[in-house]
């Protein structure tokens, strides 16, 4: 079973940036393609960014260029640092773990393991 806390999100002015953290629990960690989605009321579940045990990275069209995503399997960790924030980047942004490592790094369903969720709000 592997656990999964997100922090780092708050209320930030359009063009500024944070950074969101993922502590995960579990030895196998390092082995699991972990990604970041979005949600906002009303609306599905969206894909941000994922990224392997290898390093390889992947990103929305939408945040490419402004958002990284990196991680330290040393300390269980994955972070998600958002830069040029918009409007349109608000939501309860979710981190989540894939144990199978699945190709479908932009499908929700094939994610195993979810955090509670840690809310952006990015002011005009």
């Amino acid at each position: 079973q592997v656990q999964l806390v997100e922090s780092g999100g708050g209320l930030v002015q359009a063009g500024g940036s944070l950074r969101l953290s993922c502590a995960a629990s579990g030895r196998t960690f390092s082995s699991y393609v972990m990604g970041w989605f979005r949600q906002t009321p009303g609306k599905e579940r969206e894909f941000v960014a994922a990224i392997r045990w290898s390093g390889t990275t992947y990103y929305a069209d939408s945040v490419k260029g402004r958002f990284t995503i990196s991680r330290d399997n040393a300390q269980n960790t994955v972070y998600l640092q958002m830069n040029s924030l918009k409007p349109e980047d608000t939501a309860v942004y979710y981190c989540a773990a894939d144990r199978a490592s699945s190709s479908r790094y932009y499908y929700s369903v094939d994610y195993d393991y979810w955090g509670q969720g840690t809310q952006v709000t990015v002011s005009s």
